[in-house]
């Protein structure tokens, strides 16, 4: 979602939470497939390096030498880019809901904290 937050501010109150609602799904349903992809990379990981052969070091470093594994991770932390550049999406569409004073059920990060966790926790 590549609004900005002009056009985010000259929505109807109904039109920004639909957007809220649907950039965050949108962020849900991403970082679990980031997340999927993660523990997979993980798994494939682990099963190479008890099927080989040789040492701890040796099997450790075949394991990480490994071109496929090297795409892998380098498709995951793709996702994790894009992940992080809609969570700046939501935060802003989060941002614009509060300052217009809507209520969007609750005050949600995009990363699942309430605004007042933060605090309490340092307490």
């Amino acid at each position: 979602m590549t609004v900005s937050a002009e056009a985010l501010w000259a929505l109807s109150e109904v039109e920004l939470l639909a957007a809220w609602h649907d950039i965050r799904r949108q962020y849900v349903e991403r970082k679990f497939a980031r997340d999927t992809e993660r523990a997979r990379l993980e798994w494939l990981k682990a099963k190479a390096f008890t099927n080989s052969t040789g040492g701890v070091t040796e099997r450790r470093n075949a394991v990480e030498a490994s071109e496929e594994f090297g795409r892998k991770g380098h498709q995951v932390r793709e996702m994790t880019r894009d992940l992080e550049l809609l969570e700046t999406d939501v935060d802003l569409v989060a941002m614009i809901v509060r300052l217009r004073g809507i209520s969007a059920g609750r005050d949600v990060k995009a990363h699942g904290t309430r605004d007042g966790d933060e605090a309490e926790d340092g307490a």
